[in-house]
């Protein structure tokens, strides 16, 4: 039976390539052996297992899918454990994120591995990544052209990891992942579902530092998330 949700998905993602490689120039393909194979297998593992982390990253490559790859300085994909139970997902890159081509690795990175401390866990046990994987000009919001061209590789990743929990960091975060409007503050305080999977909202670290008064928010949200998490062990 064909997976309508994967056929559709795979659908939008050639369309967008076909769109990037025209306004590239590009008007015809290389018809090899081994080209012909590589679309054969596109977005399957070789050995016809479900895709890995590697292969989504593959499949990525030097990503030219939207304006943001003409400022940015890396792609920032993804880091962590690819077999993780718990992935915090972010906006995007900032500027040291960038620079280094690592998830929140900046201030708010700083903070963030301060409250994956807290909750008995570390980096090496969790998968962080973000929303899109370019920093936007300035660190605006991403726009939703942006957003429809990245996000499949998002999906793609939540897929192949297959954690019980996602955190969604901030606003942006967690209102892309459930297809929803609703203020963070809002959303949090309780678990949401993405796909099967527990989604808890909570405010972005670079958000905390602007106001540390809500530190305490997250901390009730956090200690949420240790119960479930350890109820699931």
């Amino acid at each position: 039976m064909i997976d309508k949700q994967a056929f559709n998905l795979a659908l939008e993602e050639i369309d967008r390539t076909l769109v990037v490689l025209a306004a590239d120039g590009y008007r015809g393909f290389d018809c090899s052996p081994q080209s012909l194979e590589k679309i054969e297998n596109w977005g399957q593992h070789p050995d016809g297992f479900a895709e890995t982390l590697e292969d989504i990253r593959a499949d990525l490559g030097d990503c030219r899918r939207c304006r943001l790859a003409r400022g940015r300085k890396n792609i920032v994909f993804g880091a962590g454990l690819p077999a993780a139970k718990l992935v915090f997902v972010g906006e995007g890159p900032g500027f040291e994120e960038d620079q280094q081509g690592q998830p929140f690795v900046g201030a708010a990175g700083q903070l963030l591995t301060r409250i994956i401390g807290a909750i008995k866990l570390d980096r090496a046990q969790v998968y962080i990544c973000n929303i899109i994987k370019c920093r936007p000009p300035g660190n605006r919001n991403p726009e939703s052209d942006e957003i429809k061209s990245c996000f499949p590789f998002l999906e793609r990743q939540l897929a192949a990891i297959q954690p019980d929990f996602i955190v969604a960091l901030g606003a942006f975060a967690a209102q892309t992942l459930l297809e929803t409007n609703t203020p963070i503050s809002r959303l949090r305080k309780r678990f949401h579902e993405y796909n099967g999977i527990k989604v808890l909202p909570t405010y972005h670290p670079a958000y905390l530092l602007r106001n540390p008064d809500k530190k305490r928010d997250v901390w009730e949200d956090m200690k949420m998330l240790m119960k479930e998490y350890r109820y699931e062990d």
